[in-house]
């Protein structure tokens, strides 16, 4: 339901969730997102041309790659950043066709969760994480669960029975903080079941979503700089919906693991995937929304969500296919302990919010992927964040001083 792939493998250095999968011996698979030429469906039923799919996708490679170009012409404040769809506009190819559009969401959305007309191009084309780490994506299937990498960093500063489960007596579960008082002497946490926790020092990592709705209640206040910074970031929202089948009734083989709808409304099904090699005999598919579809999705009845998608799958393999026998809809727009799916960087927000969004308000500390500089929205991006904002915290501890330096609001890089 949660994060399925390491993203970033096989490139100058080394991810530290791919490092952690390979120790653990996580049993994973290359995913080829590559190959969706043959695989596109159109709406009404049947399958593009070949030709005529490779030529959209030829086309959105092309402007994405004059959005890189454009990216090294901005200036490092942000003051010039634009977004995707501005960008596209500048090169005159706005996807508008059901064809384009599903590419271009495929493109877009797929990875960030929001559309382009909101993502910031200096940001996010290129992507550190891809430019960094490489363009490898690798699908974790192991029945231990992605959540191993978890667990794995967990125990080596928690407390284990025989068993190996942890007993550690400072991990306190299913605990709902409801307000964090913060003064020059230290910290008071209080739960929703009356517990109260005394602290030198907190670290917050709620998502940026949660700090967004009322659910923490700091006092006194937070200030007004970290109340805009928290504000301006956006939490996406990112819905992959499983389904269970009596029997398969997709294509199989080499290039059908992905394969795409385009509908003249845009995201409305769009992206799809077997699971044939991780799952043999599983009969699932995995259909992915996100945003305002994710959001209206989440408003309705599974069963009013399965009968929209029967009648997408009709349309891509015929009236004779059998019915979904299980569905799985997540709801993390609607959980209140996450209010979204991860962080997505919008226009205008530059390097000096970003500072103040992971920056410390007296002894409470903020961490979490939407405080990763260049990671935010990925497994990595949220662990390497950890390390940074502990790291911050621990030098405070010793030294009696915050180690964030604030760069300053820069109307030019050179002012």
């Amino acid at each position: 339901m949660g994060a399925n792939w390491v993203e970033g493998v096989n490139g100058p250095q080394l991810n530290p969730i791919w490092d952690m999968a390979n120790k653990l011996r996580l049993r994973n698979f290359f995913s080829d997102f590559s190959n969706l030429s043959a695989n596109t469906y159109k709406q009404g039923g049947g399958l593009y041309d070949q030709s005529e799919v490779e030529k959209a996708i030829d086309l959105a490679d092309g402007v994405h790659a004059a959005g890189e170009k454009l990216t090294q012409t901005l200036p490092p404040s942000g003051r010039e950043d634009i977004s995707v769809l501005t960008m596209q506009r500048l090169k005159n190819q706005v996807p508008s066709t059901p064809l384009d559009m599903v590419v271009d969401y495929y493109t877009y959305d797929y990875e960030f969760a929001e559309p382009p007309r909101v993502t910031s191009l200096q940001n996010t084309v290129p992507l550190p994480t891809f430019s960094n780490f490489g363009e490898d994506v690798y699908f974790v299937a192991d029945q231990r669960g992605y959540q191993s990498v978890v667990y794995h960093t967990a125990h080596q500063f928690l407390k284990s029975d025989k068993t190996g489960t942890i007993c550690d007596r400072r991990l306190m579960l299913n605990k709902v903080v409801r307000e964090i008082q913060y003064s020059a002497r230290g910290v008071t946490v209080k739960t929703e079941d009356g517990s109260v926790y005394k602290a030198d020092y907190a670290m917050v990592s709620a998502s940026v979503g949660v700090l967004q709705s009322e659910l923490i209640k700091f006092k006194p206040d937070l200030p007004t700089w970290k109340i805009l910074a928290i504000y301006q970031f956006d939490m996406a929202v990112y819905t992959k919906i499983f389904l269970k089948f009596p029997s398969k009734f997709w294509p199989e083989g080499n290039s059908t693991q992905f394969f795409l709808y385009a509908n003249e409304r845009r995201g409305y099904y769009g992206v799809w995937q077997h699971f044939e090699r991780e799952y043999p005999g599983s009969n699932v598919l995995l259909v992915t929304v996100t945003d305002e579809e994710s959001r209206r999705i989440e408003q309705q009845s599974d069963e009013d969500t399965k009968a929209e998608i029967m009648q997408v799958l009709k349309e891509m393999f015929g009236k004779n296919i059998p019915d979904a026998t299980d569905i799985l809809v997540p709801r993390w727009w609607s959980n209140r302990f996450f209010k979204g799916t991860f962080s997505n960087w919008p226009i205008g927000v530059n390097r000096y919010e970003y500072d103040q969004i992971r920056a410390p308000v007296g002894r409470v500390y903020f961490t979490g992927e939407h405080t990763s500089e260049h990671y935010n929205g990925f497994v990595h991006g949220a662990y390497l964040a950890g390390i940074d904002s502990a790291n911050m915290l621990i030098k405070c501890m010793k030294k009696g001083y915050a180690s964030l330096i604030s760069r300053p609001r820069m109307h030019d890089q050179n002012k």
